[in-house]
């Protein structure tokens, strides 16, 4: 059960980063490709795939980043400066993301994300002066204090809370109707996995940790999170509800899972899809059960 957005056949030759005559062969090489995009969606070629081009088409007022080798041939993507909030996903790149293999699904997310992270990050958070890239698209540094700023990913706990054979599944008014998930949440600064995981638990439902024990984890371009499934078994089930954070939430059995995963018309709820970490935590928990 590999989560989405995992497994690119990107080779990221970081070296190269730091050797501007390699980047400058790379981006010279007639195998060089640049990855189309709307904006931060994919612009879908023929086959319903990524679409990749030559270097000719880029804007040449643009930053091309070395996303790094697939195949042996340099991949860019263009850099920029004006694009929508990244937390949003178009109807069009939702139902993209229900077709495209995952290894293209990996190798999206990483451009999206960085070309996200450059349009955020384009004045100095030291002095505010203009930075300019450089590492081959993988920093940006200021002219005037010289200070670097490298990409970021934010660290978020997405747990199942465990009790007496079931878990806990909640849903946010922002949810498509019927959708229910796993809770979440930032990591906070000074906090670890495990206590991010109890104070979450705490604070959403209402109840109580008494282990943390670690699945998997998921980058998330949506900005630029890193998503760490987890499991909480918790001292009892009464519920106490952040009605701030949930619309709703209830404990769901095996059975309620596994329909929900099989998107059986008669299931308590809508299951997150397949792409998103929620959906493999849900399957890794049901196999756990035996089913």
């Amino acid at each position: 059960m590999i989560p989405g957005f995992t497994g690119s056949p990107l080779d990221r030759v970081d070296a190269w980063r730091q050797d501007p005559a390699a980047v400058a062969d790379a981006m010279a090489s007639p195998r060089a490709r640049l990855l189309r995009l709307n904006g931060l969606d994919p612009a879908p070629g023929a086959d319903g795939l990524l679409d990749w081009t030559s270097l000719a088409e880029a804007d040449p007022d643009h930053d091309l980043a070395l996303l790094g080798l697939i195949d042996g041939e340099p991949r860019f993507v263009a850099l920029t400066p004006a694009v929508a909030p990244a937390a949003r996903r178009s109807a069009a790149l939702t139902v993209m993301l229900d077709h495209l293999p995952a290894s293209e699904a990996a190798t999206f997310a990483v451009a999206r994300s960085l070309v996200d992270w450059h349009a955020r990050h384009r004045f100095c958070a030291r002095c505010g002066t203009p930075t300019a890239m450089f590492r081959a698209g993988w920093g940006r540094r200021c002219p005037t204090c010289r200070a670097e700023h490298f990409p970021r990913t934010d660290p978020v706990v997405i747990m199942l809370a465990e009790h007496a054979g079931r878990v806990l599944v909640g849903r946010q008014r922002s949810f498509p109707a019927g959708r229910y998930s796993a809770l979440a949440g930032f990591v906070e600064v000074g906090e670890s996995i495990e206590e991010a995981v109890a104070r979450e638990l705490a604070e959403e439902a209402g109840v109580t940790a008494t282990g943390v024990r670690y699945l998997v984890s998921q980058p998330w371009p949506f900005p630029s999170q890193l998503m760490i499934a987890c499991i909480a078994p918790v001292a009892g089930d009464t519920l106490r509800l952040d009605d701030n954070e949930l619309e709703d939430a209830f404990w769901a059995t095996r059975d309620d899972i596994r329909a929900a995963l099989a998107t059986d018309p008669a299931a308590r709820f809508i299951a997150p899809p397949p792409y998103a970490i929620a959906h493999t935590l849900f399957a890794l928990w049901l196999a756990e059960q035996g089913s």
